[in-house]
C-alpha cells in the first residue's frame, strides 16, 4: 500500500472518530440549559412541610424573630403551590400567604390578614413590595421556573470552595422589581448557592446566600439557611428551615382561599 494511501486512510479514520456535529452553545443556550437542569434535579418530591424561623435585622443591628410554618405542593405541568403561616409573635399570628406559581403566566398570591378577617389579593404591580417587613419581596416567595426568565451563562466561579455556574437571568414579567439577577448553581448538584439582585435601574440591590444543605429522601437537597442582605438599606433577613417532611399527603384542597383563612 502506498504511503499516500496510508495517510489518506489515517486521516479518514480520524475524521470518522469525531462527532458528526460539534456545535458550540451560545451563552443564552447554555444558561437556559443550566437552569432547566437545576429544575429537573428538583422534581418529583410531591409535597412537603417545614418550619421556619425568620430573623429581621435593621441597619442598627436590632433584631426580631418570627415563627412560621410552610407547606408546598408540586403541580405537574405548572409551578408549585405554597402556603406560609405565621405562628409568632402575637401581632402577626394567623397571617398567611398563599402562592400559586406558574410556568409563564404571572403568579397568583393571596394574603390573609386575621385582624381584618379578609383575604387580600397581591396584584402583579405590588409583588416587588416587601413581604411582611422582610428583605424578601413577594416575588421572591413564589417559584423560579426557567420560563419566567431569559438566561445567559456568564462564567464559572468558586463560592466557598464549591465550583459553580453563574447565570444571568432577566425577568420576563414587566412588573418585576428586578432588571436582572445573577444566580450561582453548584456544578455537582445544581443547588442554588447565591442570587444577586439588581433593581429596575440596574443598581445592586440585594444578595441572597444559601447554606446548611441537607439531602432528604435520598434525593432532594434543601438549604437550612437563607440569608438576604439589602445593600441599599443595610437591612438583613435570615430564614432558618427545620423539620422538613416529604410525602405528607397534602392535596389541592389544602391550598385554597378557604384553607388560607383556616390556616392558624
Amino acid at each position: 500500500m502506498s504511503r499516500s494511501r496510508v495517510t489518506f486512510l489515517t486521516v479518514l479514520a480520524a475524521l470518522i472518530a469525531l462527532p458528526l456535529f460539534t456545535v458550540a452553545q451560545t451563552p443564552e443556550e447554555r444558561g437556559l440549559q443550566i437552569a432547566r437542569e437545576a429544575k429537573a434535579r428538583d422534581t418529583g418530591w410531591g409535597d412537603s412541610k417545614s418550619t421556619l424561623t425568620m430573623t429581621l435585622t435593621n441597619r442598627h443591628g436590632e433584631s426580631s424573630t418570627r415563627q412560621i410554618r410552610n407547606a408546598s405542593l408540586e403541580v405537574p405541568g405548572d409551578g408549585d403551590k405554597s402556603l406560609i403561616v405565621f405562628d409568632q409573635p402575637a401581632d402577626v399570628k394567623g397571617t398567611a400567604l398563599l402562592s400559586f406559581s406558574h410556568l409563564a403566566a404571572p403568579d397568583d398570591q393571596w394574603l390573609y390578614l386575621p385582624a381584618l378577617k379578609r383575604v387580600k389579593r397581591i396584584s402583579s404591580k405590588n409583588k416587588s413590595g416587601s413581604f411582611m417587613g422582610s428583605e424578601f419581596a413577594y416575588e421572591d416567595i413564589s417559584g423560579d421556573e426557567p420560563e419566567k426568565y431569559n438566561h445567559r451563562y456568564l462564567r464559572d466561579e468558586t463560592i466557598d470552595g464549591v465550583d459553580c455556574f453563574v447565570v444571568e437571568r432577566d425577568p420576563v414579567d414587566p412588573d418585576s422589581g428586578y432588571s436582572r439577577q445573577e444566580v450561582a448553581w453548584d456544578k455537582e448538584h445544581y443547588r442554588p448557592m447565591r442570587v444577586v439582585y439588581y433593581d429596575r435601574k440596574g443598581s445592586l440591590l440585594k444578595t441572597l446566600t444559601y447554606g446548611g444543605y441537607k439531602q432528604h429522601s435520598g434525593r432532594f437537597w434543601r438549604a437550612g439557611r437563607f440569608h438576604m442582605v439589602n445593600h441599599q438599606t443595610d437591612k438583613e433577613t435570615v430564614l432558618e428551615w427545620t423539620d422538613y417532611a416529604f410525602g405528607t399527603g397534602l392535596q389541592d384542597s389544602d391550598f385554597t382561599q378557604a384553607a388560607l383563612k383556616r390556616a392558624r
